[in-house]
C-alpha cells in the first residue's frame, strides 16, 4: 500500500486522529505523515479539524479509500481468503472484549467495581488470560497477512503491547490509543473497511 492510501485508510479505520495516531497505524514518521495529509488536504480528500487539532476524511476521501482498498483487493484476487481469516477473526472478538472488561473492572457478589489495580494476583490472572489469547491471535493475524501483507503489521504492533504490559506498563492492555484493546479494534475497522462492510452489518 502507497503511503498515501496508508494515510488516508489510517483515517477511515481510526476516525478522526492527530498525527501520532496516525503515525502508530501506518508505521510511518510524523513529518511524513503530516506531508501525506497536506497533499491529501490539497487534493480535497481529508481536512484538518484546528479546534480539535485532528484530521479527518472528507465524503471524497472515504469514497478514495473504499475504491482503492477494494481495487486491492480484486487485483489481488485475495477477497475469499481474507473473508475466511477475517471469520476466524471474529470468532475471536468476543473474548477479546470479555478480557478487556475483566481488566477494568471487577464483579463479586453482584457489586461491579472499577479494578483499581490494587490485586497484583487478580491482576496477574487477567495478563496471562491475555497472553493466552494473543497466542491464538498471531496464528489469526498471520492468516490476515498471507491474504493481504499489510495486515501483518498488527502482529508487531499487538505483540509491542502486550510485551510492554507484561514488563509493568498495565496501561497497555486496554486503556491506552496504543494499547492491545486499541490496536485490535482497529484492526477490525480495517478490516471491516477492506471488506466494504457496514459496521453494523449482521
Amino acid at each position: 500500500m502507497n503511503r498515501d492510501l496508508s494515510v488516508l485508510h489510517a483515517l477511515r479505520c481510526v476516525g478522526t486522529a492527530g498525527l501520532a495516531r496516525v503515525a502508530s497505524f501506518t508505521g510511518l514518521a510524523e513529518s511524513d505523515v503530516e506531508s501525506e495529509l497536506i497533499d491529501l488536504a490539497v487534493a480535497g480528500l481529508v481536512t484538518h479539524h484546528k479546534g480539535f487539532g485532528g484530521w479527518a476524511l472528507t465524503e471524497s476521501g472515504r469514497a478514495a479509500d473504499a475504491e482503492r482498498t477494494g481495487a486491492e483487493l480484486e487485483s489481488a484476487g485475495s477477497r475469499p481468503a481474507l473473508a475466511e481469516a477475517f471469520d476466524a477473526f471474529l470468532v475471536l472478538n468476543p473474548e477479546l472484549l470479555d478480557l478487556c472488561t475483566a481488566w477494568q473492572v471487577r464483579s463479586a457478589g453482584g457489586v461491579t467495581t472499577i479494578n483499581d489495580h490494587s490485586d497484583a494476583a487478580y491482576d496477574a490472572r487477567v495478563l496471562a488470560l491475555f497472553t493466552d489469547f494473543h497466542t491464538r491471535a498471531v496464528v489469526v493475524v498471520a492468516a490476515l497477512a498471507a491474504a493481504v501483507p499489510r495486515f501483518g503489521r498488527y502482529d508487531a504492533r499487538l505483540s509491542e503491547a502486550l510485551d510492554r504490559a507484561q514488563a509493568g506498563e498495565l496501561e497497555r492492555l486496554a486503556d491506552t490509543i496504543d494499547s492491545f484493546h486499541t490496536i485490535w479494534a482497529e484492526l477490525h475497522e480495517d478490516l471491516l473497511a477492506t471488506l466494504g462492510i457496514a459496521r453494523w452489518s449482521g
